[in-house]
């Protein structure tokens, strides 16, 4: 097992390596804030949309059972699970795409990534020891963090990445059930979000292979698509199905074991759907992409997030001294764009849009 640390620490713990690893992730700033971040709704618009936090939650949960049941380590998937989303921006892909944006017009053409983002979080720019930076986390973690997406090797990485995390490689398995649990989370979220509040409707979906099957079961059982319990059973109903797929397709290569070295990343990676899954899914995502990404409502915030960042970088690029004490003193030691991103990246929406509206006096 791959669970030494970065830097070695002799200290008594009854938790395992990957279990301190998860327990360390939960306790991080980084972590807490994931509450006020958008994740495709704005927080403050409705109370029971989802957020960064829930959904980072709702991850976890299916990347447990999906591990579980192919025996493979839980506690290491959770980890990973928690940590994955450690770097998002403000204002969800939007804020994302706009950070990335500004940094390459004309600082770097690297620009911005969130998944590196995280890792940078995890193992450099949360404090937690007066001899070294970051969390101090496990190898496998922080692999599984840096490469729980595909494709691997970033133009940003140097060699000393490549080298260390394999990036030719793919990552452990339990880094690909957190990857694919992911994408099983934000799409029963999206839709049942989505409906919940009219921004999309059953029958604008109903074309997907996978939903008609899911619909077609939640009525077999007695529910009526026009009641709001019917909402409830096929978002459950969506989960159960597409967890299942992957149990009854996916791989233990090597039981017992953590790291999946023997395996190039141009090999299709072995936690995945069967090809009819597959396509189901792309079909779905480009439905929700059609129908709710791009509705009215939801690209009038996002534009306003993407104006609100804009602003910020901006002004604190022009005036470092507008940043707390601890960014501006790294201003003199690296990069300044950078120091700024990584100070933008680590707000909340509402953080965001108040210091927005303290510089120049209008909402973004």
């Amino acid at each position: 097992m791959e669970c030494h640390q970065r830097f070695y620490q002799d200290e008594e713990d009854f938790r395992s390596p990957f279990a301190r690893d998860r327990d360390r992730i939960l306790h991080s700033f980084a972590f807490r804030r994931l509450e006020y971040k958008t994740q495709v709704f704005i927080n403050h618009v409705g109370d029971y949309f989802r957020t960064r936090l829930t959904h980072t939650l709702e991850v976890a949960q299916i990347a447990r059972t999906i591990a579980n049941a192919l025996g493979l380590e839980e506690s290491l998937t959770e980890a990973i699970a928690l940590a994955h989303d450690l770097g998002h921006t403000p204002f969800g892909h939007s804020g994302e795409e706009e950070l990335d944006r500004l940094i390459r017009r004309s600082h770097s053409p690297h620009g911005f990534d969130h998944n590196f983002q995280s890792f940078r979080i995890v193992h450099q720019l949360e404090r937690r020891f007066k001899e070294f930076p970051g969390l101090n986390l496990t190898f496998a973690t922080l692999e599984g963090i840096l490469k729980h997406t595909p494709p691997y090797p970033k133009p940003f990485l140097g060699q000393w990445y490549h080298h260390y995390f394999n990036l030719d490689r793919h990552p452990c398995l339990e880094a690909m059930v957190v990857d694919r649990a992911d994408e099983i989370a934000y799409l029963s979220a999206d839709i049942d979000d989505g409906i919940k509040y009219g921004l999309i409707h059953f029958h604008q979906i109903a074309s997907n292979p996978l939903v008609q099957e899911v619909m077609e079961e939640v009525q077999e059982r007695g529910y009526d698509p026009q009641e709001k319990l019917f909402r409830h059973r096929f978002t459950s109903r969506l989960i159960s199905k597409l967890v299942a797929s992957l149990i009854a397709n996916s791989i233990n290569p090597a039981p017992g074991k953590i790291l999946c070295k023997s395996l190039e990343a141009t090999t299709p990676p072995p936690i995945a759907h069967d090809s009819q899954m597959e396509g189901a899914i792309t079909h779905l995502k480009g439905l929700l992409h059609r129908h709710l990404y791009r509705h009215p409502s939801i690209v009038r915030k996002m534009y306003a997030g993407k104006r609100c960042i804009a602003g910020l970088f901006d002004a604190l690029l022009q005036e470092p001294r507008l940043m707390p004490e601890e960014f501006y003193r790294q201003s003199g030691q690296r990069p300044l764009h950078r120091v700024v991103a990584d100070f933008i990246a680590g707000m909340t929406d509402r953080y965001a849009l108040r210091l927005y509206r303290e510089l120049y006096g209008v909402e973004a």
